[in-house]
């Protein structure tokens, strides 16, 4: 390692750039943990099935209505899932790099993203 490189009398020392991250990290864990609790439900079909997704993407809860299963029409109930599932899987996503956003443009201003 340089000479004074991680000194703390160096304008030039990684000592505050390594404090910055240390609390970024912490930042980082919160709005991760935030992201896990967060819900987010879709629906297809007029909420002829509905998904709820942690912001995490794994998939909670899904609803049939009972009118649905009386029809029994199987490819259409495989339609109305797969749909339901993306779209709750797109906002999923869409919520986590809400929140991850900062981090990532606070990353790149330090060289790190």
């Amino acid at each position: 390692m340089a000479k004074g490189f991680n000194s703390p009398r160096s304008p030039r020392g990684g000592g505050n750039m390594m404090a910055q991250l240390a609390k970024l990290q912490e930042q980082m864990a919160a709005a991760q943990e935030e992201i896990a609790q967060a819900r987010v439900t879709e629906s297809a079909g007029g909420g002829a099935v509905t998904v709820t997704m942690s912001g995490d993407q794994k998939c909670l809860e899904i609803k049939i209505q009972e009118d649905v299963l009386q029809d029994a029409d199987v490819e259409m109930l495989q339609d109305l899932l797969l749909t339901a599932i993306n779209k709750a899987l797109d906002s999923a996503r869409a919520l986590s790099e809400e929140k991850m956003a900062p981090f990532t443009s606070m990353l790149g201003g330090m060289g790190l993203g």
